[in-house]
């Protein structure tokens, strides 16, 4: 199982009004752990940046100025998210944008995120574990005691690779990624950053060892507590199977 955790800055709200990408962070996981093959560009927008959004992100237009354009680095952006899932915080605003350059790009003949990969909207499924309840990317980090005092500004590799830990803490409890590496020198594509825990993609897959006799009935104890607690355990359905 292939997964980008996903994240942008932006020149501002609304891709509909002009605004550009002007960085894309990603983190490759596979089978739930990091391979270091990451992803990291900042892009010259070819036009002005907000001052909101300057407040938020820190990243100038003449920081920028030399980077490569969309255009540049599309057909490679393509290649490495080709068939992932990818995993996104709020995937409507990153997908509106990815959408957006793509068809500035190639115009109608462009691909659509949605004909390259599934998405994950890790926000939507944050609302559903925490209704009524703050989601941010922050406020989740401090719900799962995710380290996130290096995020003084947001940044888009740095912000995926907070997204790793909170999305691997949401769908199956805490990972430790040791995301301490700073990411790459501002300048241009850099791919594979840092040496996060990598695996070989191409490595057999791991045994499974299946539970058995007095462990299939210690665990259907369990699921029974769990419903008996909570008043409900999807596990104890009759179709699942445990």
């Amino acid at each position: 199982m292939r997964q980008i955790v996903l994240d942008t800055e932006t020149t501002g709200l609304k891709p509909q009004e002009g605004h550009r990408i002007i960085e894309i962070g990603c983190i490759e996981l596979i089978d739930r752990r990091l391979t270091g093959n990451d992803l990291h560009v900042y892009l010259d927008p070819e036009r002005a940046i907000d001052v909101d959004a300057i407040n938020v992100h820190g990243i100038s237009a003449e920081f920028l100025a030399q980077k490569p354009r969309f255009a540049e680095i599309a057909e490679h952006l393509i290649d490495y998210l080709r068939g992932a899932e990818l995993i996104i915080h709020n995937a409507a605003f990153d997908v509106a944008f990815l959408d957006h350059e793509l068809w500035l790009w190639r115009g109608e003949d462009a691909p659509r995120i949605a004909d390259l990969c599934t998405v994950f909207d890790t926000l939507s499924l944050a609302r559903r574990l925490f209704p009524g309840q703050r989601n941010s990317l922050d406020a989740l980090c401090k719900r799962y005691a995710i380290d996130h005092s290096r995020r003084v500004t947001h940044g888009a590799l740095l912000d995926a690779g907070l997204l790793a830990e909170v999305y691997l803490a949401m769908t199956g409890g805490q990972v430790a990624l040791h995301l301490g590496d700073e990411p790459g020198p501002r300048s241009g594509l850099s791919v594979g950053l840092g040496s996060r825990g990598r695996i070989d993609p191409q490595r057999p897959p791991l045994r499974v060892v299946r539970a058995h006799g007095d462990e299939e009935r210690a665990h259907r104890e369990r699921l029974q507590a769990i419903q008996a607690a909570s008043g409900q355990c999807l596990w104890l359905s009759e179709d699942a199977d445990i």
